[in-house]
Protein backbone atom coordinates (compact mmCIF):
# COMPACT_ATOMS: atom_id res chain seq x y z
CA UNK A 1 0.00 0.00 0.00
CA UNK A 2 1.38 3.42 -0.98
CA UNK A 3 1.17 6.72 0.88
CA UNK A 4 -0.67 8.22 -2.06
CA UNK A 5 -0.26 9.21 -5.68
CA UNK A 6 1.95 12.04 -6.84
CA UNK A 7 2.57 13.45 -10.31
CA UNK A 8 5.80 15.35 -10.97
CA UNK A 9 5.53 17.88 -13.79
CA UNK A 10 8.91 18.30 -15.45
CA UNK A 11 10.41 15.03 -14.26
CA UNK A 12 13.65 15.47 -16.23
CA UNK A 13 14.74 18.66 -14.49
CA UNK A 14 16.92 18.96 -11.40
CA UNK A 15 14.05 19.30 -8.93
CA UNK A 16 11.73 17.00 -10.85
CA UNK A 17 14.16 14.12 -11.09
CA UNK A 18 15.12 14.42 -7.42
CA UNK A 19 11.44 14.56 -6.44
CA UNK A 20 10.69 11.42 -8.43
CA UNK A 21 13.30 9.50 -6.45
CA UNK A 22 12.41 11.02 -3.08
CA UNK A 23 8.70 10.29 -3.35
CA UNK A 24 9.38 6.78 -4.63
CA UNK A 25 11.73 6.09 -1.73
CA UNK A 26 9.14 7.48 0.70
CA UNK A 27 6.56 4.95 -0.48
CA UNK A 28 4.45 6.94 -2.93
CA UNK A 29 3.07 5.88 -6.31
CA UNK A 30 4.94 8.25 -8.62
CA UNK A 31 4.19 9.46 -12.15
CA UNK A 32 6.38 11.85 -14.10
CA UNK A 33 5.39 14.08 -17.01
CA UNK A 34 7.89 15.30 -19.60
CA UNK A 35 8.42 15.63 -23.31
CA UNK A 36 10.68 12.57 -23.21
CA UNK A 37 11.96 10.24 -20.52
CA UNK A 38 15.58 11.48 -20.54
CA UNK A 39 16.12 10.60 -16.89
CA UNK A 40 14.17 7.41 -16.19
CA UNK A 41 13.60 6.55 -12.53
CA UNK A 42 13.04 2.90 -11.73
CA UNK A 43 9.88 2.05 -9.83
CA UNK A 44 7.95 5.00 -11.28
CA UNK A 45 5.65 5.64 -14.24
CA UNK A 46 6.37 8.09 -17.02
CA UNK A 47 3.89 9.93 -19.26
CA UNK A 48 5.16 11.70 -22.37
CA UNK A 49 3.42 14.96 -23.10
CA UNK A 50 3.55 18.72 -23.51
CA UNK A 51 3.14 20.57 -20.21
CA UNK A 52 1.96 23.65 -22.14
CA UNK A 53 -1.23 21.75 -23.01
CA UNK A 54 -3.90 21.99 -20.30
CA UNK A 55 -5.57 18.77 -21.42
CA UNK A 56 -2.27 16.86 -21.21
CA UNK A 57 -1.51 18.16 -17.72
CA UNK A 58 -5.07 17.55 -16.53
CA UNK A 59 -4.89 13.94 -17.69
CA UNK A 60 -1.46 13.43 -16.10
CA UNK A 61 -2.62 14.64 -12.69
CA UNK A 62 -6.13 13.16 -12.78
CA UNK A 63 -5.45 10.43 -10.21
CA UNK A 64 -2.86 12.32 -8.20
CA UNK A 65 -3.34 13.43 -4.61
CA UNK A 66 -0.28 15.65 -4.84
CA UNK A 67 1.28 17.50 -7.79
CA UNK A 68 4.89 18.73 -7.84
CA UNK A 69 5.38 21.63 -10.25
CA UNK A 70 9.01 21.21 -11.31
CA UNK A 71 8.53 22.93 -14.67
CA UNK A 72 11.22 25.48 -15.41
CA UNK A 73 11.92 27.72 -18.37
CA UNK A 74 15.42 28.57 -19.54
CA UNK A 75 16.74 31.72 -17.88
CA UNK A 76 16.33 33.99 -20.89
CA UNK A 77 12.77 32.77 -21.52
CA UNK A 78 11.19 33.90 -18.26
CA UNK A 79 9.95 37.26 -19.52
CA UNK A 80 7.11 38.49 -21.71
CA UNK A 81 4.56 36.62 -19.59
CA UNK A 82 5.92 33.17 -20.45
CA UNK A 83 6.49 32.11 -16.84
CA UNK A 84 3.00 33.21 -15.83
CA UNK A 85 1.50 31.45 -18.82
CA UNK A 86 3.30 28.21 -17.96
CA UNK A 87 2.01 28.28 -14.38
CA UNK A 88 -1.49 29.25 -15.46
CA UNK A 89 -1.68 26.01 -17.46
CA UNK A 90 -1.05 24.08 -14.23
CA UNK A 91 -3.58 26.17 -12.30
CA UNK A 92 -6.21 25.60 -14.99
CA UNK A 93 -5.45 21.86 -15.05
CA UNK A 94 -5.88 21.64 -11.27
CA UNK A 95 -9.16 23.53 -11.45
CA UNK A 96 -11.27 23.10 -8.30
CA UNK A 97 -9.79 19.68 -7.57
CA UNK A 98 -8.70 20.36 -3.99
CA UNK A 99 -5.40 18.61 -4.70
CA UNK A 100 -2.12 19.73 -3.17
CA UNK A 101 0.38 21.58 -5.37
CA UNK A 102 4.00 21.70 -4.26
CA UNK A 103 5.93 24.58 -5.79
CA UNK A 104 9.67 25.36 -5.49
CA UNK A 105 10.21 28.95 -4.42
CA UNK A 106 13.22 31.19 -4.99
CA UNK A 107 15.19 33.74 -2.97
CA UNK A 108 14.81 36.07 -5.97
CA UNK A 109 11.67 37.49 -4.31
CA UNK A 110 13.85 39.40 -1.82
CA UNK A 111 16.34 42.24 -1.83
CA UNK A 112 20.11 42.14 -1.38
CA UNK A 113 19.72 44.00 1.92
CA UNK A 114 17.49 41.28 3.39
CA UNK A 115 20.16 39.60 5.48
CA UNK A 116 17.78 37.19 7.22
CA UNK A 117 14.95 35.98 4.99
CA UNK A 118 12.00 34.37 6.76
CA UNK A 119 8.45 33.72 5.51
CA UNK A 120 7.47 36.92 7.33
CA UNK A 121 9.97 39.05 5.38
CA UNK A 122 8.27 41.45 2.99
CA UNK A 123 8.79 40.40 -0.61
CA UNK A 124 10.35 43.15 -2.73
CA UNK A 125 12.38 42.00 -5.69
CA UNK A 126 15.86 43.33 -6.47
CA UNK A 127 15.57 42.48 -10.18
CA UNK A 128 12.83 41.89 -12.80
CA UNK A 129 13.37 38.15 -12.44
CA UNK A 130 12.30 38.43 -8.81
CA UNK A 131 9.22 40.40 -9.81
CA UNK A 132 8.24 37.48 -12.03
CA UNK A 133 8.62 35.05 -9.13
CA UNK A 134 6.44 37.26 -6.93
CA UNK A 135 3.73 37.29 -9.58
CA UNK A 136 3.84 33.50 -9.82
CA UNK A 137 3.38 33.10 -6.09
CA UNK A 138 0.54 35.64 -6.16
CA UNK A 139 -1.26 33.47 -8.73
CA UNK A 140 -0.94 30.48 -6.41
CA UNK A 141 -2.02 32.40 -3.32
CA UNK A 142 -5.12 33.69 -5.11
CA UNK A 143 -6.05 30.22 -6.39
CA UNK A 144 -5.63 28.73 -2.91
CA UNK A 145 -7.67 31.55 -1.33
CA UNK A 146 -10.45 30.81 -3.82
CA UNK A 147 -10.54 27.22 -2.55
CA UNK A 148 -9.34 25.67 -5.80
CA UNK A 149 -6.45 23.67 -4.34
CA UNK A 150 -3.83 23.71 -1.61
CA UNK A 151 -0.58 25.46 -2.58
CA UNK A 152 2.64 24.84 -0.64
CA UNK A 153 5.73 26.85 -1.64
CA UNK A 154 9.08 25.55 -0.46
CA UNK A 155 11.80 28.16 -0.93
CA UNK A 156 15.45 27.13 -1.10
CA UNK A 157 18.94 28.39 -1.93
CA UNK A 158 21.22 27.32 -4.78
CA UNK A 159 21.04 23.61 -5.62
CA UNK A 160 23.79 21.07 -5.75
CA UNK A 161 23.80 17.27 -5.72
CA UNK A 162 25.06 14.17 -7.51
CA UNK A 163 24.13 14.09 -11.18
CA UNK A 164 23.27 17.78 -11.46
CA UNK A 165 24.77 19.59 -14.42
CA UNK A 166 24.65 23.18 -15.56
CA UNK A 167 24.15 24.75 -12.13
CA UNK A 168 26.40 27.11 -10.18
CA UNK A 169 28.13 24.29 -8.33
CA UNK A 170 29.66 22.60 -11.37
CA UNK A 171 29.42 25.33 -14.05
CA UNK A 172 30.42 28.21 -11.78
CA UNK A 173 32.96 26.73 -9.38
CA UNK A 174 34.25 23.57 -11.05
CA UNK A 175 34.29 24.12 -14.84
CA UNK A 176 38.11 23.95 -14.90
CA UNK A 177 38.65 21.43 -12.12
CA UNK A 178 40.26 19.05 -14.63
CA UNK A 179 42.86 21.79 -15.16
CA UNK A 180 43.48 22.04 -11.42
CA UNK A 181 41.41 25.22 -10.93
CA UNK A 182 38.55 25.97 -8.52
CA UNK A 183 36.62 29.25 -8.34
CA UNK A 184 34.75 30.88 -5.45
CA UNK A 185 31.74 33.04 -6.23
CA UNK A 186 32.21 35.73 -3.58
CA UNK A 187 34.50 36.86 -0.77
CA UNK A 188 35.70 33.81 1.15
CA UNK A 189 34.29 34.99 4.47
CA UNK A 190 30.87 35.76 3.03
CA UNK A 191 28.13 33.19 3.57
CA UNK A 192 25.62 31.81 1.07
CA UNK A 193 22.47 29.66 1.19
CA UNK A 194 23.06 26.29 -0.46
CA UNK A 195 20.60 23.41 -0.82
CA UNK A 196 21.53 19.77 -1.20
CA UNK A 197 18.92 18.73 -3.74
CA UNK A 198 18.22 15.23 -2.36
CA UNK A 199 17.40 16.87 0.99
CA UNK A 200 15.06 19.39 -0.63
CA UNK A 201 13.26 16.62 -2.50
CA UNK A 202 12.82 14.67 0.75
CA UNK A 203 11.41 17.83 2.33
CA UNK A 204 8.79 18.04 -0.43
CA UNK A 205 7.81 14.43 0.28
CA UNK A 206 7.67 15.09 4.03
CA UNK A 207 5.39 18.11 3.52
CA UNK A 208 3.13 16.08 1.26
CA UNK A 209 2.63 13.61 4.10
CA UNK A 210 1.83 16.45 6.51
CA UNK A 211 -0.38 18.40 4.09
CA UNK A 212 -3.59 17.87 6.06
CA UNK A 213 -2.06 19.76 8.99
CA UNK A 214 -1.00 22.70 6.80
CA UNK A 215 -2.95 25.71 5.56
CA UNK A 216 -4.51 26.21 2.16
CA UNK A 217 -1.53 28.38 1.25
CA UNK A 218 1.90 27.97 2.78
CA UNK A 219 5.24 29.67 2.11
CA UNK A 220 8.07 27.80 3.82
CA UNK A 221 11.84 28.37 3.77
CA UNK A 222 14.32 25.49 3.62
CA UNK A 223 17.49 26.51 5.45
CA UNK A 224 19.81 24.04 3.72
CA UNK A 225 23.51 24.75 4.28
CA UNK A 226 24.36 28.30 5.35
CA UNK A 227 28.14 28.34 4.85
CA UNK A 228 30.86 30.73 3.73
CA UNK A 229 32.44 30.55 0.31
CA UNK A 230 35.62 29.59 2.13
CA UNK A 231 33.89 26.65 3.80
CA UNK A 232 32.55 25.54 0.43
CA UNK A 233 36.02 25.73 -1.10
CA UNK A 234 37.42 23.69 1.79
CA UNK A 235 34.75 21.00 1.49
CA UNK A 236 35.28 20.71 -2.27
CA UNK A 237 39.06 20.57 -1.90
CA UNK A 238 38.75 17.82 0.71
CA UNK A 239 36.68 15.74 -1.71
CA UNK A 240 38.96 16.19 -4.72
CA UNK A 241 41.66 13.58 -5.47
CA UNK A 242 44.41 16.19 -5.97
CA UNK A 243 45.29 19.73 -4.98
CA UNK A 244 43.81 22.61 -6.96
CA UNK A 245 44.44 26.34 -7.21
CA UNK A 246 41.60 28.39 -5.68
CA UNK A 247 40.81 31.84 -7.07
CA UNK A 248 37.80 34.18 -7.32
CA UNK A 249 35.39 33.87 -10.22
CA UNK A 250 36.04 36.66 -12.71
CA UNK A 251 32.55 38.10 -13.05
CA UNK A 252 33.67 40.46 -15.81
CA UNK A 253 34.13 37.49 -18.14
CA UNK A 254 30.46 36.56 -17.67
CA UNK A 255 29.50 40.15 -18.37
CA UNK A 256 31.56 40.11 -21.59
CA UNK A 257 30.02 36.84 -22.78
CA UNK A 258 26.61 38.26 -21.88
CA UNK A 259 26.97 40.86 -24.61
CA UNK A 260 25.99 38.15 -27.10
CA UNK A 261 24.67 35.36 -24.86
CA UNK A 262 21.29 36.20 -23.22
CA UNK A 263 21.57 33.45 -20.60
CA UNK A 264 24.96 34.73 -19.40
CA UNK A 265 23.65 38.28 -19.44
CA UNK A 266 20.82 37.34 -17.07
CA UNK A 267 23.11 35.30 -14.84
CA UNK A 268 25.45 38.27 -14.49
CA UNK A 269 22.56 40.49 -13.43
CA UNK A 270 21.84 38.10 -10.53
CA UNK A 271 25.39 38.27 -9.14
CA UNK A 272 24.11 40.27 -6.14
CA UNK A 273 23.00 36.94 -4.66
CA UNK A 274 26.66 35.93 -4.38
CA UNK A 275 27.96 39.29 -3.23
CA UNK A 276 25.50 39.68 -0.33
CA UNK A 277 24.56 37.46 2.60
CA UNK A 278 20.90 36.36 2.46
CA UNK A 279 20.08 33.59 4.93
CA UNK A 280 16.87 31.57 4.59
CA UNK A 281 15.35 30.82 8.00
CA UNK A 282 12.11 29.15 9.09
CA UNK A 283 11.88 27.65 12.60
CA UNK A 284 8.39 26.33 11.83
CA UNK A 285 9.63 24.26 8.89
CA UNK A 286 12.61 23.09 10.94
CA UNK A 287 10.17 21.78 13.55
CA UNK A 288 8.00 20.10 10.91
CA UNK A 289 10.97 18.27 9.41
CA UNK A 290 12.55 17.41 12.75
CA UNK A 291 16.08 17.60 14.10
CA UNK A 292 18.86 16.13 11.98
CA UNK A 293 16.77 16.14 8.78
CA UNK A 294 19.46 17.31 6.37
CA UNK A 295 22.62 15.60 5.14
CA UNK A 296 25.77 16.93 6.85
CA UNK A 297 27.43 19.61 4.72
CA UNK A 298 30.80 17.93 4.12
CA UNK A 299 29.10 14.62 3.31
CA UNK A 300 26.75 16.28 0.80
CA UNK A 301 29.58 18.13 -0.94
CA UNK A 302 31.74 14.98 -1.07
CA UNK A 303 28.94 12.95 -2.69
CA UNK A 304 28.40 15.67 -5.29
CA UNK A 305 32.07 16.15 -6.11
CA UNK A 306 32.87 12.44 -6.26
CA UNK A 307 30.03 11.76 -8.72
CA UNK A 308 31.09 14.72 -10.87
CA UNK A 309 34.72 13.61 -10.99
CA UNK A 310 33.74 10.05 -11.90
CA UNK A 311 31.59 11.41 -14.72
CA UNK A 312 34.44 13.58 -16.00
CA UNK A 313 36.78 10.59 -15.87
CA UNK A 314 34.35 8.47 -17.87
CA UNK A 315 33.71 11.18 -20.48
Amino acid sequence: MTKGKVTVLGSNGHIGNAAMMAFRDAGWSVTGLGRSNRKPVSGTTFVAGDADDVAVVRAAIADADVVVNALHLRYDQWGNGRSEKQLQVVIDALGNSGKTLLFPGSIYNYRAGDRTVSPATRQSAEMPRGEIRIRLETLLREAAAAGKFQAIILRAGDFYGPGNRGDWFDAGMLPDVSKGKLYHMGELQMRHSWTYLPDLARAFAALAEKRSALGRYESLHFAGHWVSHGQMMGAIEAALPRKVAVSPLQWWTMRAVGLFNPVMRDLYRMRYLWLNEMELVDPRLDALLGAGFGTPFEEAVAATVEELMEAKKAA
